[in-house]
């Protein structure tokens, strides 16, 4: 059991049932961070409070949704953490009728079981909030934005990236997730030279914030005439979709391009200009959009992609301004970086990052892939406590 001022003595103060001693026992270096960033969270929810009755702020529409949103993120945590609190005062008052004297046989043996209740309800409050303090961030991100380009190895490798395209929207759809297909570049045999969707949902990010990186393929292709083995490979990136509360880009540091959009579309492609191209001078970031014949409708998603995108440089610097955390436990994401492959000779998929190999590869390519995202998540979640 812990009280709060035993927080900063690093140790708890454990009952014995039986005596009105208590016996102190060390606390971890992680459960006195995660106490320490728990306190920081409840003083910073009661700062909000304040903020939000300001008149000034109940003005300003963007500030109090921006407000009302952390605020509404770190609710359920800062409640539980009240009820530790409140737990922690009741084990107090126990303890001080303990240690009275005075105090009847009845009355010593009641405060004995509440103190042993409620030590049971601290140390389950604070393994769930610690548990889901280090993945809280993760949690609050509803949608996101995957890109996936086929690498080396040709039409094969556009074939694989539509296999991976096809594995994440079954997996979506088997969460309930929506899925909206943004633009793509089809190869001659029907593979996707490049394919960019949407994916919105409940814990979205959490589930698919892993597939960034390097996907390899071992496996006959279908052009392949003499039943040879062949490694091709795709390049994954999964970009966190921001609310525009959550970021703001000057319009005076994007660049708009329209012009004719290119490939299949009848007569409209030779007379309209719809093709949007957006450039972002301070960072040279740059999207195209031409999937819709709307020039409205591709300026709005190229906006979607360019924010994502953005957003993901912002906090990549943040992150490696913070810790190197993420990378050193997980991989950092980078399409470089080779995380993943699918042998279907021997019907296995490997994960690098965790060195995890499950012989179950059609289900995962068919969006069973439960179980390869809750070891990879498992994993994170130690290696973030190991590092708090």
């Amino acid at each position: 059991m812990l009280f709060p001022d035993a927080v900063n003595a690093g140790h708890w103060r454990h009952f014995q049932p039986g005596s009105p001693t208590y016996s102190e026992r060390p606390m971890s270096q992680t459960q006195n961070s995660v106490l320490t960033k728990l306190a920081e969270i409840d003083a910073r929810y009661s700062e909000i409070d304040t903020q939000i009755s300001d008149p000034a702020v109940a003005q300003d529409s963007n500030k109090l949704i921006a407000l009302s949103k952390e605020q509404g993120k770190i609710r359920a945590m800062v409640l539980k953490y009240r009820e530790y609190r409140k737990a922690g005062e009741g084990i107090e008052d126990a303890q001080q009728m303990l240690a009275e004297e005075t105090v009847e046989d009845d009355f010593r043996t009641l405060a004995e079981e509440e103190i042993e209740q409620l030590t049971a309800t601290q140390e389950r409050l604070l393994e769930e909030m610690q548990n889901t303090l280090v993945m809280a961030d993760d949690m609050h991100i509803d949608a996101v934005i995957i890109e996936i380009r086929a690498g080396t190895g040709g039409e094969e490798a556009a074939l694989f990236a539509r296999d991976l395209y096809g594995m994440y929207t079954r997996y979506a759809e088997s969460h309930r997730w929506k899925v909206e297909q943004l633009d793509f570049s089809a190869s001659d045999m029907g593979g996707f030279r490049e394919v960019i969707f949407g994916i919105k949902g409940s814990g979205v990010w959490a589930e698919l914030g892993y597939e960034g990186g390097g996907h390899r393929v071992q496996r006959v292709p279908e052009t392949e005439s003499q039943g040879r083995i062949h490694t091709s490979a795709a390049t994954v990136a999964v970009l966190p979709e921001p609310e525009e509360v959550d970021i703001e880009i000057a319009p005076d540091d994007v660049v708009e391009h329209v012009c004719r959009s290119s490939g299949p579309g009848g007569q409209n492609v030779n007379k309209v200009s719809s093709a949007i191209r957006l450039e972002h001078i301070p960072t040279g970031i740059t999207v195209s959009m031409q999937d819709e014949k709307s020039q409205h409708k591709n300026r709005a998603k190229a906006w979607r992609v360019l924010r994502s995108r953005l957003y993901e440089l912002h906090e990549k610097q943040r992150r490696a301004e913070r810790d190197s955390q993420r990378k050193s436990m997980i991989g950092s994401g980078d399409r470089s970086q080779k995380i993943r492959t699918y042998n279907f000779p021997q019907n296995r998929v490997t994960d690098h990052r965790i060195n995890l190999s499950l012989y179950s590869l059609e289900k995962i390519l068919s969006g069973d892939m439960g179980e390869l995202i809750g070891a990879l998540r498992e994993h994170d979640r130690q290696q973030r406590l190991l590092n708090l």
